[in-house]
């Protein structure tokens, strides 16, 4: 039985010069919650949406291969991508309310998603669509099916977004920062919500998140992305008790609730790097206080790495020559 529901291999994304994602490698397991967490502009929403095929003109992607379920997305036409992308593979994105059509009630838009991809018609459709809605947590849905998205609140329009999502029942859902712009009692239901639908239905779930403490709580596997690479994967919760890579420790550094009592809150230096100024190296060693003259000249492969207090362990992988709380084992082959 194949283990991996979605692989990606050396996944690469351009926008003219500017490498958005570079070497990615990427598997999710039937069933798993994978947390995505990195800085804005670390290539994380860019790197699922060239999964989603969403990737227009400047961009340019490149890959050794994307299968999900034993499939190839690299090689699918547009008509059998189209086929998996909405159906199996499903995504909620940042804000609902410039995602979902104006012109449009929010029943005309989850009726759309259930006609194309299930082939619902008539008053099946009709009470199919009510019953996702009231699945989500839409109060009195015969009433609101109605509606357009400017007469919903932005955590409303949320849940419809999320509806849609599932609507088909996905073996993968991709929830990109799902929560922003909400505040934060909304912030925590739409979180629970998520959670309930993926442990009801058995889904796999990316998490693109910038709150780590929501994706400690919710996630199985972590991978930290800056300036378009992953430089660090590991299980919860090895990857906030013993960071590998430098950054994933000034990211941990950074959380409000580690800085109590302090006079200011912790915070990395410097910016992530852009088009113009990638250095030839480890492209977070202008920003590392660990950093020493061999981090620039090469820039280092995502390797295994093993920890001395749990050496039998072998599930993380860091980019870094000199890893903290670890010690490199092999390379994980492809990822320079």
């Amino acid at each position: 039985m194949n283990q991996e529901l979605l692989s990606i291999r050396n996944l690469a994304v351009n926008f003219n010069g500017l490498p958005a994602v570079d070497r990615v490698n990427l598997s999710v397991a039937p069933g798993e919650v994978l947390g995505i967490v990195g800085e804005s502009g670390s290539g994380k929403s860019v790197t699922m949406m060239a999964l989603m095929g969403l990737i227009d003109a400047p961009g340019k992607v490149s890959a050794d291969s994307i299968t999900f379920d034993g499939r190839d997305l690299l090689g699918a036409t547009g008509k059998e991508r189209r086929r998996i992308v909405g159906k199996d593979i499903a995504m909620v994105f940042q804000d609902a309310l410039t995602s979902l059509n104006p012109s449009y009630t929010i029943g005309y838009q989850i009726k759309e998603v259930l006609k194309l991809h299930e082939g619902l018609r008539g008053s099946a459709l009709n009470a199919r669509a009510l019953e996702l809605l009231d699945q989500v947590g839409i109060p009195d849905a015969k009433n609101r099916i109605d509606n357009f998205p400017h007469q919903m609140s932005g955590g409303m329009n949320q849940r419809v977004m999320i509806a849609m999502a599932v609507a088909c029942n996905p073996k993968l859902l991709i929830a990109d920062e799902p929560t922003t712009a909400l505040d934060v009692t909304i912030q925590a239901q739409i979180m629970e919500l998520l959670v309930r639908l993926q442990k009801e239905r058995g889904m796999a779930l990316v998490l693109i998140s910038h709150d780590l403490a929501v994706v400690s709580e919710v996630a199985q596997r972590v991978a930290v992305m800056y300036a378009g690479e992953i430089i660090e994967t590991n299980r919860v919760p090895e990857i906030f008790s013993r960071p590998h890579h430098p950054y994933t420790e000034a990211l941990l550094a950074a959380i409000p609730e580690h800085n109590k009592g302090a006079m200011r809150l912790a915070a990395l230096p410097g910016m992530v790097p852009g088009r113009d100024d990638r250095p030839g190296g480890c492209l977070f060693a202008p920003r590392c206080k660990y950093v020493v003259d061999d981090c620039m000249k090469a820039r280092p492969a995502l390797d295994a790495v093993t920890d001395p207090r749990d050496p039998g362990d072998g599930h993380a992988q860091v980019r870094c020559i000199k890893p903290l709380n670890a010690a490199l084992t092999q390379s994980s082959g492809g990822a320079r």
